[in-house]
């Protein structure tokens, strides 16, 4: 019998060029990789880390999807560098065309070189938490055991 499709958190950010055309571009290409179910709306943020760059548009969106999470993330960052971005040639926290990063995959925990489920650092980040909990508030973190409203909340 074949598996169910998973439920994927997945934060989106730009801050070059057309912000708004760049996330959009991206959803209907993440939308390929399987099905967005709910997508928030877009968030104008303050740039964190790095401060000297524009501000970021953020947003969420939940995707069922078949591919297992390993797939899945190799399948964003090749939509990243198909938009142009370079992550080997840029500092980390830096400007972006697309920023696309798994934050969520049903209840999934998992620690790769390449891949740490949940994002290890979403419950400190208010311009994922806050489009993700308007997706899916009650939406419970696997390790912390804290809804994302609850998390969003700790922030405020």
């Amino acid at each position: 019998m074949p598996e169910s499709p998973a439920c994927a958190a997945i934060a989106l950010g730009s801050n070059l060029g057309d912000r708004q055309q760049h996330l959009r571009t991206a959803i209907d290409r993440i939308g390929a990789l399987g099905r967005v179910t709910s997508l928030s709306t877009f968030h104008d943020t303050a740039p964190v880390g790095l401060l000297d760059q524009p501000r970021f548009l953020n947003a969420a969106l939940l995707l069922e999807t078949a591919l297992p999470p390993l797939d899945l993330l190799r399948a964003l960052l090749a939509i990243e560098l198909r938009m142009g971005r370079d992550r080997a040639n840029v500092p980390a926290k830096g400007p972006r065309v697309i920023d696309l990063d798994l934050i969520l995959y049903n209840d999934k925990t998992l620690t790769t070189p390449e891949l740490t489920l949940p994002h290890p650092a979403m419950h400190e980040r208010p311009f994922v938490l806050a489009p993700l909990a308007e997706l899916a508030p009650n939406w419970q973190h696997p390790t912390l055991h804290l809804t994302l409203a609850e998390l969003l909340a700790r922030l405020s």
